[in-house]
């Protein structure tokens, strides 16, 4: 940093969020050299994943997975959660201590990289320019917004007044509600409807569309779904909250029970309903954090904003504002924002030392075609690139390959070993444009369809890819065998 002798303190980058996205990002930026980072954060430095999401949803998921597996093995005993311990281990992971979370470990790894960090609401005052209250900071190089997204919470008349859980309140609970309500059909709902019930809860998931996990192949929701009844799981398709009352609504803290029964009523296919329950979760979607945020000054609107596969900021000259993660709307997942991230700061760093910018490293081509997903519902849904119905509707001529999983090394995993694997292939260049698996642990499969997809690799070369027996991972021989059987011989 530089003071310029008006007040105004100077670097050559200043990220706007302290997520992985902007640590990322201002670490790629400077990395190997003499330039100056700021990142600005008015909450916690590792942001919304590290304490709200990812970190501790995973903590809460995690003992049901090892609970499950120990139930499909003989001579395995098996016993409930103490749901104490699982919620000290949450707390140990995101750093929690009397209802706060600490971030000292994550500002010491920003200032061992040379980044300082500023403590505050930033906000855009003009070219390069941020203000954080009544001081000034000035970007030589780049501005870096990154300031993710937070939950959405539909204009239900009753709901807000109800203090309903976000994802942040659910991931950070203190006690199992007895019964809860969760509105939503995507990765947040199903994940919260499987760890709640795990932990003892009822669950009842309220699902406007007709099936879980829209943006996978339909198989994927409909196997987590079944995962969710047989573990008693209410579900209602085609149903949304019409209406919610509580009377007693108290806010009492993130995590926390808001005081007083909820009552929903609702509309479904079968009419309308009333239902009950001790804690209502919303999970129906997010919205970006861009509003106040200062963008009227550079002449852009509020709302997710457009960038190049450069991650530069479209309709702003010069090459000097950059948007990363949940903000931009490209995919809207950490590793992707982390993998923006790192193309961002490499392109800063490029123009700053006068390079070419004609390296892959300095596009964000995976956003395109090859984005990789787990949703750790217990079966886990492992997805990367385009589904069948994605692929068609990009002009794509694909023929596609699906079967259970049911080799020595599922069922040497768990007796009761329940999965399905799908990949779909370009006719035109013979390789895999998406891969869809389901079952216990299949995230630990995905990178090797991540690799396959990203890095278009022929069928053909795949057949010398040869998975270790006996492993999980045979079933790739089994998709490659079912693909040829299917192909007219050429012999």
């Amino acid at each position: 940093m530089t003071e310029n002798g008006t007040g105004t303190s100077e670097y050559d980058v200043i990220v706007l969020g302290g997520g992985p996205a902007g640590e990322n990002a201002a670490a790629y930026a400077v990395a190997g050299s003499d330039r100056t980072a700021a990142i600005v954060e008015r909450e916690r430095v590792g942001g919304e994943c590290s304490y709200w999401a990812c970190i501790p949803s995973k903590a809460l998921l995690r003992p049901g997975h090892v609970l499950g597996a120990t139930r499909g093995l003989p001579g395995v005993e098996g016993r409930g959660p103490d749901v104490a311990a699982v919620l000290r281990r949450r707390d140990e992971f995101v750093h929690a201590h009397d209802g706060d979370h600490d971030d000292s470990s994550q500002v010491e790894w920003a200032a061992q990289q040379g980044i300082e960090v500023i403590r505050g609401a930033g906000r855009l005052a003009g070219e390069r320019t941020i203000r954080i209250g009544d001081h000034e900071l000035r970007a030589r190089r780049a501005v870096v917004l990154a300031t993710g997204s937070r939950a959405a919470v539909p204009d239900i008349p009753g709901l807000r007044d109800a203090l309903p859980w976000t994802s942040r309140d659910v991931t950070n609970l203190h006690e199992i509600p007895k019964r809860v309500l969760v509105i939503g059909g995507g990765v947040v709902a199903c994940e919260a409807a499987t760890w709640l019930s795990t932990l003892g809860a009822e669950v009842t998931v309220l699902v406007r569309g007709d099936r879980l996990l829209a943006g996978v192949e339909a198989f994927a929701g409909e196997m987590v779904a079944a995962a969710l009844a047989a573990r008693g799981v209410t579900i209602r398709f085609g149903t949304s909250p019409r209406r919610v009352q509580r009377p007693a609504a108290a806010d009492h803290g993130e995590g926390r029970i808001h005081g007083g029964p909820v009552t929903v009523h609702a509309a479904g296919p079968s009419g309308e309903s009333t239902l009950l329950a001790d804690e209502i979760v919303v999970a129906a979607g997010r919205t970006p954090n861009t509003d106040n945020l200062g963008l009227e000054t550079v002449g852009l609107d509020a709302g997710y904003l457009e960038v190049d596969d450069q991650l530069t900021v479209t309709g702003v000259d010069g090459e000097w504002l950059y948007a990363v993660g949940d903000i931009n709307h490209r995919a809207a997942l950490t590793h992707m924002g982390k993998y923006q991230a790192r193309v961002c700061g490499d392109v800063i760093a490029a123009r700053a030392e006068g390079r070419s910018l004609t390296a892959p490293r300095h596009r964000a081509a995976a956003d395109h075609y090859a984005v990789p997903q787990v949703v750790f519902t217990d079966p886990e849904v492992a997805a990367v690139g385009l589904t069948a119905e994605a692929a068609r509707a990009a002009g794509h001529d694909i023929r596609t390959v699906g079967l259970d999983i049911e080799v020595a090394g599922s069922a040497l995993t768990r007796d009761d070993f329940r999965g399905h694997a799908a990949l779909v292939i370009d006719n035109s260049t013979d390789t895999v444009l998406g891969a869809t698996f389901v079952g216990p642990d299949i995230g630990e499969q995905l990178h090797a369809a991540t690799i396959a997809v990203a890095g278009r690799v022929p069928l053909d070369a795949l057949w010398h890819a040869v998975p270790a027996f006996p492993a999980v991972s045979e079933f790739w021989l089994r998709l490659l065998e079912t693909d040829r059987s299917s192909l007219p011989s050429t012999a």
